[in-house]
């Protein structure tokens, strides 16, 4: 075995005696290449246009946390509204197990922001400021000088540039592009907190970049482990054909010998480190930089291409990839299941929010023979433009229960809420007994209503006393 030679006992990033080895991966072209790069440009333009693309008046993702609406393409959620988070977080994680129990770590290798950043910001940078893998190399064994020096600096002055850029960019996520401009041009004493938050990603950006990089995936990032569970000997991974590549000779060698000339330069691509050859690992991200390594060597030897490909263990193996199997037809039941529950959350969204509690001090209070309980009511307008709201009692209340201190109409701006003091009063002779109701709130112009929870009007015993001798402090609960 060559020295340094990748095997499945240890990790092919740590050296014999403990320390860290560097991975400096050759560049490689080829058609999965290319299209990963078309992939992965998509993805980086889609980052950062989002929040530049206006869709009825707000950035088309704004998760604005400092008034607790979010927004998605359209559809606005209130912080009230969250709960459909669930479904977001686990349809994603259920497509992810799905896509996996097909197509291995493709997600990893094709998609992963974290891999797209690298793959593509960061060491693209570095092979256009050091050179390809050999040249890394070497420069990172030479002694230090003046060029060394250098180059390091300016690297690493690009590196944490690209990664202030990514800061900004998830920042205005949360605070929009105009908010974020107007920051930029004033003091940052103006704006602490969100000074610090830039200044930190860019940090933790620039130190995952340019050096904790694939030990990212290797040692943070379960999901290569969880490969192992959610894969199977028909899902289609990149591996290597031991039957047309072994035993390995070199080109000159007799007939005997397989395919494979052991020329490593699937390992020299791989921008993990491993040998491909030693089968899947945890390490594999499915990035196929060493399929199109290895037929790039087999078209040059004029030998057939797909040593290495995406491939099945049965397929791999000489048998036939069965794509319908109980995994995928139990993923595919359980991702329908989540669509439809989806589908109805969404339709239990309301563009109004309203909401009752009882306000504080005591459940009710008599005055003057008049019993008086207080509320307050909260009104949330969810559109994005202003609406007016008629407020009325619902349920089977006394017909002389009465409301003071709401309007009976009420105008919220677009995105707005209001809280009002809601009072009811009721003649203590025409209270007989703790009745029910709601706060029934409609939209004049659209007719959209929403009744608030059921609350209980409170009184005093109309049996305890003669009504004369009641007043507010025998009643404090």
């Amino acid at each position: 075995m060559k020295p340094g030679t990748p095997t499945l006992e240890t990790l092919s990033t740590i050296r014999a005696d403990g320390s860290r080895k560097f991975v400096h991966p050759s560049d490689v072209h080829g058609p999965f290449t290319t299209w990963r790069r078309v992939v992965a440009l998509i993805l980086l333009v889609v980052y950062v246009a989002l929040p530049w693309i206006t869709v009825n008046g707000f950035p088309a993702v704004f998760l604005d946390v400092q008034q607790r609406r979010f927004h998605f393409f359209g559809l606005t959620l209130a912080a009230q509204d969250l709960w459909i988070g669930f479904f977001l977080v686990t349809g994603l994680a259920l497509a992810l197990f799905y896509v996996t129990s097909i197509f291995g770590r493709i997600w990893c290798g094709w998609t992963c922001p974290y891999t797209v950043f690298l793959e593509h910001l960061y060491r693209r940078v570095e092979r256009w400021i050091d050179g390809d893998g050999p040249a890394r190399r070497r420069l990172e064994d030479a002694p230090w000088s003046l060029s060394k020096i250098s180059r390091r600096v300016f690297k690493h002055a690009v590196f944490i540039a690209i990664s202030a850029v990514i800061a900004h960019v998830f920042l205005s996520y949360f605070v929009s592009i105009k908010s974020l401009y107007g920051m930029m041009r004033s003091s940052p004493a103006q704006h602490v907190e969100a000074f610090v938050i830039v200044v930190s990603l860019t940090g933790a950006l620039y130190f995952s970049f340019s050096w904790f990089r694939e030990q990212f995936c290797i040692i943070l990032c379960p999901y290569g482990r969880m490969q192992s569970a959610l894969t199977d000997d028909n899902s289609v991974v990149i591996g290597y054909d031991k039957k047309r590549g072994e035993p390995r000779g070199k080109v000159t060698a007799e007939k005997s010998a397989g395919d494979c000339v052991d020329c490593r330069r699937c390992v020299q691509v791989c921008p993990t480190g491993i040998d491909i050859r030693n089968g899947l690992q945890l390490e594999c991200i499915g990035c196929a930089a060493c399929v199109d390594a290895c037929d790039d060597i087999m078209i040059k030897l004029k030998r057939p291409k797909g040593l290495v490909r995406y491939d099945s263990h049965n397929g791999l193996q000489g048998g036939r990839t069965r794509i319908i199997r109980p995994g995928t037809v139990f993923y595919t039941v359980v991702l329908l299941a989540w669509a439809a529950a989806f589908t109805v959350a969404i339709t239990w969204i309301s563009p109004l929010r309203a909401s009752v509690v009882r306000m504080g001090g005591a459940s009710f209070y008599v005055d003057n023979g008049v019993i008086r309980n207080q509320f307050q009511l909260r009104v949330i307008n969810k559109r994005n433009n202003a609406s007016t709201y008629r407020i009325e009692l619902a349920g089977d209340v006394p017909p002389a229960l009465q409301m003071t201190g709401v309007d009976q109409t009420i105008t919220l701006p677009p995105m707005g809420e209001d809280l009002k003091t809601l009072v009811l009063t009721l003649p203590q002779p025409e209270y007989q007994r703790q009745f029910k109701f709601r706060v029934k709130v409609t939209d004049v112009a659209r007719g959209d209503s929403m009744e608030t929870r059921v609350m209980e009007y409170l009184g005093p015993d109309p049996q305890a006393a003669p009504a004369a001798s009641l007043n507010a402090r025998d009643f404090i609960r």
